[in-house]
This record gives C-alpha cells, sequence and structure tokens, in this order.
C-alpha cells in the first residue's frame, strides 16, 4: 500500500487562510444583502418610461448608466414636490462620475398632462394616483421625454431625512458665504461662528440645502445641491470601508429606489472603480438656452428645450 503524503505546514497555513477569507467573504455578502434589505424598493413598469429612441448612436450605452436622483421636500403625509433633480452618470467609457442637476421651474411636458408645467412637479402628479410608484415613474418619464435620455433608475430621498444621513457620516465640509451664513444660523438649530469652509451638522446642513431667496436665484440652489451631494462623495472616499455597516444602518431606510440588492452592490463597485476622479457636475438648462419668464402670473424658467437636450447628450454620453 502506498503512503499517504502528509501535508506540509506551509500547505496547512494557505489552506488555514483561503478557508479563514472564504468565511469573511461569506459573512460580508449576508451582513451586505440583510443591511440591504432594510431599502425601500418600488417596483417600476420599466417597458413604459419614455426611453428615447433619438439617443446617440456614437457609444454603447451599457457603458453608460443614468440614474434620477429625486430629492422630495414634504411634511407629514403631504405629496411633496421634487426640489431637487439630479441625473447620475457612471461613464465606464470615459472612466468618469457625473452630476446634472435640472433647473426645479424648467418649462417641460409632463406626459399626461395638458400643456406645460414646472418640471418639478411632476413627482406629485405621479403621486396623487396614490400608488407608491407613481411619483417617480412620471418623474421618470418626464426627464426622458424632455432631455432624450435612458433612465430607467431612480433614488428618492425626503430632505427632513437629510439631518440624519448627514449626522450619520459625522457632518460635511462646505464653504459658505456671509449671506448663506445668516440664512443658515436663522433656520437650524445649532449656530455656525462665521463663513468659509465649514463642517455643517445635519440641521445646517438641511438649511443651507433649503436656501431659495439669495442672488443667483435657484441656479445657485441647485449649485448647493450638488455641494452638498460632492462633500458627501468626498467625505466617503476619505472614509474606512470599516465604517461603512454603521453609514448603511442609517442610511438605507431613508431611500426609495426600484433597484434590488445585487444591483445595488453592482453599483457600488462600478462607482468604486471610479471612486480616484472627481464628481464633475453640470446644470441644465444651461444660461446660454433660456429665461425666468411670469406665465399667467406663475414663473417658470422657459428654455430651448432642442438645444438643451443635445447639449445634455453631449455632456452626459459624449462627455463634450
Amino acid at each position: 500500500m502506498r503512503k499517504q503524503k502528509k501535508i506540509t505546514k506551509p500547505v496547512k497555513i494557505i489552506i488555514g487562510i483561503i478557508i479563514l477569507i472564504l468565511i469573511l467573504f461569506i459573512a460580508f455578502f449576508t451582513y451586505t444583502f440583510k443591511t440591504l434589505g432594510k431599502i425601500n424598493t418600488v417596483k417600476l413598469d420599466t417597458s413604459n418610461l419614455e426611453i428615447s429612441p433619438n439617443i446617440t448612436n456614437e457609444v454603447d450605452l451599457d457603458e453608460i448608466r443614468n440614474i434620477a436622483i429625486f430629492g422630495i421636500d414634504s411634511k407629514d403625509e403631504e405629496i411633496g414636490r421634487s426640489d431637487s433633480i439630479m441625473i447620475l452618470t457612471i461613464d465606464k467609457k470615459h472612466n468618469k462620475l457625473k452630476i446634472s442637476s435640472i433647473i426645479r421651474d424648467s418649462y417641460v411636458e409632463i406626459p399626461g398632462r395638458d400643456g406645460k408645467d414646472k418640471i418639478n412637479h411632476a413627482y406629485a402628479f405621479g403621486s396623487v394616483d396614490g400608488t407608491e410608484n407613481g411619483g417617480p415613474t412620471l418623474a421618470i418619464k418626464t426627464l426622458n421625454r424632455n432631455f432624450n435620455l435612458n433612465i430607467k433608475d431612480f433614488l428618492s430621498v425626503n430632505f427632513s431625512s437629510l439631518p440624519k444621513l448627514i449626522d450619520s457620516i459625522g457632518g460635511i465640509d462646505i464653504t459658505i458665504t456671509d449671506e448663506e451664513l445668516k440664512l443658515i444660523n436663522e433656520n437650524s438649530t445649532s449656530q455656525l461662528s462665521s463663513s468659509g469652509t465649514q463642517k455643517l451638522n445635519g440641521s445646517q446642513t438641511l438649511a443651507y440645502s433649503r436656501i431659495r431667496y439669495t442672488a443667483g436665484g435657484d441656479f445657485e440652489r441647485s449649485h448647493r445641491h450638488r455641494t452638498i451631494l460632492t462633500a458627501l462623495f468626498n467625505k466617503l472616499k476619505s472614509t474606512s470601508p470599516t465604517s461603512y455597516p454603521g453609514f448603511l444602518k442609517e442610511l438605507l431606510p431613508l431611500i426609495n429606489t426600484n433597484m434590488t440588492s445585487t444591483d445595488i452592490i453592482s453599483l457600488a463597485f462600478k462607482i468604486n472603480s471610479l471612486s480616484s476622479h472627481e464628481l464633475i457636475q453640470d446644470r441644465f438648462p444651461r444660461d446660454d438656452c433660456g429665461e425666468g419668464q411670469m406665465i399667467n402670473g406663475i414663473y417658470y424658467y422657459v428654455f430651448d428645450i432642442n438645444e438643451t437636450a443635445k447639449q445634455m447628450n453631449d455632456y452626459i454620453f459624449l462627455d463634450k
């Protein structure tokens, strides 16, 4: 009979390390899926989101994914409007992360509605039927129809949840003006001593996000929303991965989305692969495309829809 070969000590060590890695890998994904189960999942009919047939054919759309982000401003059981509308672009072709703000007073067509209205009303109009998916569905349709986009996914968070989110990561660094300082201190539970670059807590960040009547108006307000998102992005880049479980535990219950747990994990890996880069940002419509107008006593931002759609497609898909 052949003698069995003894497993040497180095081989035992290697086998032990492999088993340990497998155990940690399984534990990580078990915890991750359990944590992601806390997210509020909304089912959308993706067959009827008015994906534009006019998107440029110069790029493989599988390499460029767009996700709508809606900041909903509502209290208690009120139906809220999407007072913050942004599009997150994961651009694997050009190796970039991009964020696009949409001016909330933009005068656009809203599917199923007569005439035109403010784009931020679409979310509220879609919610009046009482279904959980009506708001984001109509808001996504509106974005796709007016700007020739391919959005199928969304994330939404209520502004009232912002303080908890910001406090869960220890605040964010934002540079504020003297004018903003005054308004933040008037509307937050704690005071800042001076302008300049400051660490804002949750209450102060909410007050900052809601500033409306300053020089620059809604353009500056949309810029503040992008500033908050960029500050969050930078904070997470510099945060140790060991802190992620606690952060996700606080964050995920505040979010509504149609994305699955598996999809979110896949998305996180894609974003992480691009996280060494800056979060590039722009705002639409741009200044050269429109102007504010009073129509029947209501303020709207009226703009050249065809030129704006072209500018957005160039920026999002072609990286121009």
